[in-house]
């Protein structure tokens, strides 16, 4: 179980330095200690960036660094100033966005009722309705005692808001079995959602000696001079400190003589005027009533210590911690008799009435004069105390959120009733367009209108076949740009060639669910770049999938071709789709190669959708002879486009080399059209000089009809591949189901195709194992039939219509649900805030939303960067000349899996930027293809300053602070970067940086 804290309670201003806080941070720790098998992290605001470091210090040995993230709202956000509402919504739905990010099976509240006076932020279901949400219920004073606490509208507002949130929440972990009663009878909480799990003391609150020059020391500080009964736990109308003065002023005069009481705590000014003239009106003088202000914990220990008896008159209470604490240090404890102290002392013995004072003096006197009395009451605070303790609380927290957990696993989603279908945008392209997308499209529609209400979004001015005019509405782009927000899925089917170009902007702006039909999607973005309005798309999309290398090669290649052959550049799609559909295992194997041993995990591979054949039984001789081929012909056939990568040559040399060459009744047919490139040229020009061209065909586009025809008559197929870019060969499958006997080789999707269902050549096959596979299957008939049943059989099996849509809505359903609560949501969900009347949303806001969430969100296959300051070259203390070779050694041997970034210091508002103008001007490339911009940082990035001076490091020191804050670890290594071994300082570094040498 994944357990994700919120510990805004151990952060906030309003509780860290209060009992919420240590509650908090104790609870977090002692569920850390305890967790088992679970895993364990915790979120932190860096709306309090100060408080960061030192709950990484206390965490340091007890969960791994990375498990304690930071997440980022826009500032400006309390309760308390109502401009600050649209900010504040917005804020609640980017915590919740990240909290989900995180993946949890719960996440754990640490203290909801944050946020009126700070920039805390905290929401229960206010956006991911999905995130199962378990809270820390301290107590329900206010909302008990409104006419108390709740008289100031603006404070009743925030509060109920936070009781609205707290009614949303999943679970209920108590503090008491008081605050918990509490919750089932005055929120109608059902019994079983709300768990008491108790409280403990910290550790150092215990039974400590002091020596009598400390006693004096001490209590003179405090104007404490004899025996004094305690108090602490704050000032408040609840806390009954009135009734405690006047119930004290009663005892007898020699009673009073011999003591003191001390009231602990933080007094306000108002509040100690006020209380001096009531205790002085009751007749204690100031020497007989002493109120100490704030005391450190160090002091409060003692002075638990020192006292002769503690007290704690309270009429309300969640716990009662400060009782606890007392029975710790092994004091004498009297209290209320009310919530939840009879659980907290656990002795009749020691209770009183809150409300009637002469209870309390009753209880007062017998205490402070009665010795046996008092010693019996220590014994008992003593091993009261043992039964609480910070392990006790976390385990019982945690045997509450496993039993949590395990209920919500049992429990089936109830499926959705809809009247209606649910809507679905459907973006490829369709026929007639040259494209085997558009066919697979018009085979995949029929099926998939069983389970959605389909539109279709295209470009081209005409759709075929009619049916999908009459079945599905027809939307352009603009159209669909315009009304995105009615559809409930959208589908975007891409390829790598031009009937896809409109896609890259609208998959961006609208995410979907991406069909990835070709891994590589760099050569219609390089024909984007180079011929259309689309400048720098292709440049950005290296960059931002493989880094400075890949630019570099874009800039200097001797070839356009080869960086276009090298590069996927498909990674801003794959960051915009709200999940992958892939129809081969290669595709996710590209992915782990490209990207990352994570990337593609959670990919859905559906088999390629082909209609079954209508028979086994092979097209007669008319079909032949439209075809201007004979009956008994030996026909031999490969589909698809061709070109370099379908390996066209080798299959010609190899059928000139083989017997079939000479035989009149052999012929073999390249279906499809020519390249229109030198190599076209070259295999036309091979096919005319062999003298048996007639026998041997290019024959050009073939509609849908010729190349079903084609696939009727063949006797065998040859579908061969190099340099696969990630596409499932869908002429493969045909010829399988028109029960072809194929021969391919094992490139790319190939190679997972059933051994028994195929003649499988290695990748890199010899001229020779073609010619013998094609003679067998020539020679051999009965094996040839054998081989093609087989083939046909497993299409209709695993490629059939009907089981592939069913998958398709499946996975598209996976992927909404596996979404909601990311980015796109987000950002949808902020678009939609009302915005209050009065209080406008200005550009500032809205940029500050998108730099927290920015900052907050993981970005999908996104690596950690190793970050170089190259300041010191930009501002001139190093010679540009030692750029070059320092970059180049970085470049050349940056670990794998890790994206290097240089960046340099803005230190006028304490940012990095990407020096990325900087960088190409460095390595010889058109400086403004990219453009500087502020970095984002997180866990497990690494920064290098090349100037290690006090002076850089001073001028950055708050940027330092942020970054290495939100995880980022930094080395400052000496200027003595001449150049003239770059590799010996790079390989130190990598070390110094945890990188290990490379």
């Amino acid at each position: 179980m994944r357990i994700v804290i919120d510990l805004q309670g151990a952060q906030s201003t309003g509780s860290r330095n209060r009992g919420i806080g240590r509650y908090a941070l104790s609870l977090a720790q002692g569920i850390a200690r305890n967790r088992g098998d679970h895993e364990v992290l915790l979120a932190l605001s860096g709306a309090f960036p100060e408080t960061v470091d030192s709950v990484r210090e206390v965490f340091q040995d007890l969960i791994p660094q990375e498990h304690i993230v930071v997440w980022h709202a826009p500032e400006a956000v309390s309760h308390i100033d109502a401009g600050n509402t649209w900010r504040r919504h917005a804020a609640e739905r980017v915590r919740e966005s990240f909290l989900a990010s995180l993946n949890p099976d719960v996440v754990l509240v640490s203290s909801l009722f944050e946020g009126f006076e700070d920039d805390s932020v905290t929401s229960v279901g206010s956006f991911a309705e999905k995130l199962p949400t378990a809270v820390v219920l301290y107590d329900l004073i206010p909302y008990i005692n409104r006419d108390t606490y709740l008289k100031n509208p603006l404070i009743e507002k925030w509060y109920d808001s936070k009781i609205s949130y707290l009614q949303s929440a999943d679970l209920l972990l108590s503090i008491s079995e008081s605050s918990r009663q509490e919750a089932i009878q005055y929120l109608g909480v059902d019994a079983r959602d709300a768990i008491n799990i108790s409280t403990a003391a910290d550790a150092h609150f215990k039974v400590r000696a002091y020596s009598d020059l400390q006693k004096t020391e001490l209590l003179s500080r405090f104007g404490l001079n004899r025996a004094f009964v305690m108090y602490t736990g704050g000032i408040d109308h609840r806390k009954n400190i009135e009734g405690l003065i006047r119930s004290y002023a009663r005892l007898p005069a020699a009673t009073l003589e011999q003591h003191q009481l001390a009231v602990v705590c933080s007094v306000r000014p108002d509040d100690r005027a006020r209380l001096e003239a009531l205790a002085k009106e009751h007749g204690l003088n100031h020497d007989q009533f002493v109120m100490t202000g704030f005391v450190s914990d160090d002091d409060l220990v003692a002075l638990y210590n020192l006292c002769k008896a503690f007290i704690f008159p309270s009429w309300h209470e969640g716990f009662g911690l400060p009782a606890l604490e007392a029975m710790s240090c092994g004091r004498a404890v009297v209290a209320a008799n009310t919530s939840s102290l009879p659980e907290v002392v656990n002795n009749t013995q020691a209770m009183f009435d809150p409300l009637d004072d002469a209870s309390i003096t009753e209880k007062l006197r017998e205490v402070l004069m009665d010795d046996s009395f008092r010693v019996q009451l220590e014994r008992h605070g003593l091993e009261q105390a043992k039964q609480f303790s910070w392990d006790t609380t976390a385990q019982r927290a945690i045997a509450a959120l496993e039993s949590f957990h395990e209920q919500r696993s049992e429990e089936l989603p109830v499926a959705e009733t809809r009247k209606e279908l649910p809507r679905l945008a459907y973006v490829s392209p369709l026929p007639p367009e040259r494209s085997g997308i558009s066919d697979y499209s018009a085979e995949l529609l029929p099926e998939l209108m069983q389970h959605f209400n389909i539109d279709v979004v295209v470009t081209q001015s005409d759709v075929e076949p009619a049916w999908i005019k009459v079945k599905c509405p027809i939307r352009t782009v603009e159209w669909f740009v315009e009304n995105a927000a009615s559809y409930d899925h959208v589908l975007y089917h891409f390829g790598n060639s031009t009937f896809h170009e409109h896609m890259f902007e609208l998959v961006a702006s609208i995410p979907g669910v991406v069909v990835l039909h070709d891994f590589f999607l760099s050569g219609i973005l390089a024909h984007m770049e180079l011929n259309t309005s689309a400048q720098g798309i292709w440049t950005d999309a290296l960059y931002e999938s493989h880094g400075y290398a890949a630019v570099i090669d874009r800039f200097h290649s001797k070839e356009l071709v080869d960086a276009i052959w090298k590069y996927p550049a498909n990674l801003p799609v794959l960051k915009s789709a709200q999940g992958v559909i892939i129809h081969s295992e290669n595709s996710r194997k590209l992915a782990k190669q490209w990207y990352g041993t994570e990337a593609g995990s959670e990919w859905v591979n559906i088999p390629l959708l082909r209609v079954p054949a209508e028979s086994s039984i092979k097209m007669g001789g008319e079909t032949r002879k439209k075809l201007g081929l004979k009956a008994e012909d030996f026909v031999v056939c490969s589909f698809g486009l061709l070109g370099p990568s379908k390996l066209n040559h080798r299959l010609l040399d190899a059928w000139l080399k083989s017997p079939m060459a000479n035989d009149m009744a052999c012929v073999l047919v390249f279906v499809g059209q020519n390249d229109p490139g030198t190599y076209g040229d070259e295999l036309q020009q091979r096919i005319d000089q062999a003298g048996v061209a007639s026998r041997i065909v290019i024959t050009g586009w073939a509609s849908t009809e010729a190349f079903r025809d084609y696939l009727g008559i063949a006797d065998v197929g040859v579908q061969l591949r190099t340099h696969s870019r990630g596409e499932t060969s869908a002429a493969v499958l045909d010829c399988m189901n028109y029960g072809l006997a194929t021969i391919v080789n094992a490139n790319g999707s190939m190679a997972d195709l059933e051994d028994d269902g195929v003649v499988k050549l290695p990748d890199e096959f010899a001229d020779s194992e073609l010619i013998a596979a094609l003679s067998k299957l020539w020679t051999d008939v009965q094996s040839r039939q054998a081989l093609g049943a087989r083939a046909q059989s497993i299409v209709h099996s695993n490629h059939a219509p009907a089981p592939c849509a069913a998958q398709y809505k499946a996975a598209i359903e996976h992927f909404q649900v596996n979404s909601k609560g990311g980015v796109a949501d987000l950002i949808q969900s902020i678009a939609l805030l009302e915005v209050p009347p009065g209080s406008p949303v200005t550009d500032e806001d809205f940029m500050a939303v998108a730099e927290a969430i920015d900052r907050s969100q993981p970005a999908p296959l996104e690596r950690p960067q190793l970050l170089l300051d190259v300041t010191p070259f930009i501002d001139g203390q190093i010679a540009h000349d030692n750029a070059k070779s320092l970059m180049a050694t970085w470049l050349a041997r940056v670990p794998a899996g890790v994206r290097f970034e240089p960046v340099y210091a803005s230190r006028e508002d304490q940012v990095y930027r990407y020096a990325r103008e900087f960088t190409l001007s460095v390595l010889g490339c058109p400086a403004h293809a990219l453009h500087d911009e502020k970095i984002t940082y997180r866990m497990g990035d690494r920064l290098v300053m090349l100037e290690a001076g006090s002076a850089h490091r001073q001028a950055m020191q708050e940027g330092l602070q942020a970054l290495e804050r939100q995880g980022v670890k930094f080395l400052a290594v000496s200027s003595n970067v001449d150049g003239s071994h770059p590799e010996v300082i790079y390989g130190e570094w990598l070390a110094d940086l945890g990188y290990g040498q490379s």
